[in-house]
């Protein structure tokens, strides 16, 4: 009976050391943590998510089709990743289209 007591004592020990452990790690991650949460979604809509890359022609930005802003020009569509690029593009069109 002695050594299966012995066997039985191991275990139980094994089984609160694995456990101390264990606790004591998400304690130190959680510290690690304490000023950012990991799991926050990113605040992009999923409508706006699109299946290809753009190209911005005035900074030469990639990004999604979805989330750029559409110019006319020319009768083909030119995509910006802001306001200025877009300001700067209708300021002086012929600089940019060579990149486009």
């Amino acid at each position: 009976m002695t050594f299966i007591g012995r066997i039985l004592r191991f275990l139980f020990w094994v089984l609160i050391v694995s456990w101390s452990i264990s606790l004591l790690r998400r304690l130190l991650t959680s510290f690690g943590q304490a000023g950012t949460n990991r799991n926050e979604p990113l605040d992009v809509p999923s409508n706006t998510v699109a299946r290809k890359l753009v190209r911005d022609p005035v900074c030469g930005m990639h990004l999604a089709e979805g989330l750029a802003i559409v110019e006319r020009s020319g009768g083909q569509a030119v995509y910006f990743c802001s306001e200025e690029c877009r300001n700067r593009f209708i300021g002086e069109p012929k600089k940019y289209v060579a990149s486009a």
